[in-house]
């Protein structure tokens, strides 16, 4: 039996979506005999011409290696896909790589446990051309004896494999708590271009401007989270009256130009209520007793 961390341990990828496919790419580009299934066999036929081999059922291409990659839409299509191959799937590592709640994770993991399948949870954190480069970075969870025995076959999809504990939700939570800040942020810079397109500025033209924000974020993220952790808000640099102040310049701005501020509202209601609570004088982190209530439903 071959070492499983050798670059030719067979490896399965179920689903060849945009995702998939670069999955699987990555494992042909690195030697790695791939076996790939898909619902849609044609998808198929481009990994195939550059030396995969294309299983026409997944109880096949299951069968083919003791490390099964799966990587679909959502955790529902993923069992439909799973279900009738689970008694193939025992004695494997399967590594789940679709999007979906913590909760339905950890249901999965009762649901492998229940077959004899050593189970990873699993999170890609990169968009599809970044996936085989060294600084791609992938979350694992679950099964410590599945990620350190493919710990170097898993890397072949980005080199920053970060296992992340036993918990098999835990992937997906730092996952979905990453895509709510790039979602968030990809609604405000949709903002951005909508206000200065207002006055006649190109978007080329503004677009350069926006690495000053970026730039910041991670020492600030880096502050925040220091504040978090001591439970110390101080707002010794900049306190949420002035940010306040701020974002309701830019919403003024905004409706006098006809633009939507839904996403600002959501930010100033924050803030509003921030400072009628008493903490005007802190820092912006302390929004976050705000945003640990549930949100108000009309």
């Amino acid at each position: 039996m071959s070492n499983p961390n050798d670059p030719r341990t067979p490896v399965t990828v179920l689903g060849l979506g945009a995702m998939g496919s670069a999955l699987a790419g990555a494992f042909v580009r690195a030697g790695h005999p791939t076996t790939v299934w898909n619902r849609t066999a044609g998808k198929a036929d481009a990994l195939v011409a550059r030396g995969a081999v294309r299983a026409d059922t997944v109880a096949e291409a299951v069968a083919a290696g003791p490390l099964v990659i799966v990587c679909v839409l959502d955790y529902a299509a993923a069992r439909e896909i799973l279900e009738p191959a689970g008694p193939r799937l025992s004695g494997r590592v399967l590594v789940n790589l679709t999007s979906d709640t913590p909760e339905r994770a950890r249901s999965a993991a009762v649901w492998a446990a229940g077959h004899g399948i050593d189970y990873l949870d699993g999170s890609v954190m990169v968009p599809t051309p970044d996936i085989g480069q060294p600084g791609a970075t992938l979350l694992y969870s679950g099964s410590r004896q599945a990620f350190e025995t493919y710990e170097e076959t898993l890397k072949v999809l980005g080199g920053r494999a970060a296992y992340l504990g036993d918990d098999h939700g835990t992937a997906a939570v730092y996952d979905l708590s990453l895509l709510g800040f790039f979602f968030s942020a990809m609604a405000g810079l949709v903002h951005a271009f909508a206000l200065s397109g207002a006055e006649g500025i190109a978007a080329k033209e503004f677009v350069p401007f926006t690495e000053a924000i970026a730039g910041i974020l991670p020492p600030i993220a880096a502050g925040m989270a220091q504040d978090l952790d001591r439970g110390v808000f101080s707002g010794d640099q900049d306190n949420i009256v002035m940010e306040a102040a701020g974002i309701a310049h830019v919403i003024e701005a905004s409706v006098d130009r006809g633009i939507n501020t839904e996403v600002l509202d959501a930010v100033q209601g924050l803030a509003d209520r921030t400072i009628a609570a008493g903490h005007g004088k802190t820092g912006f982190i302390s929004v976050i007793e705000e945003m640990r209530k549930p949100s108000a439903k009309g």
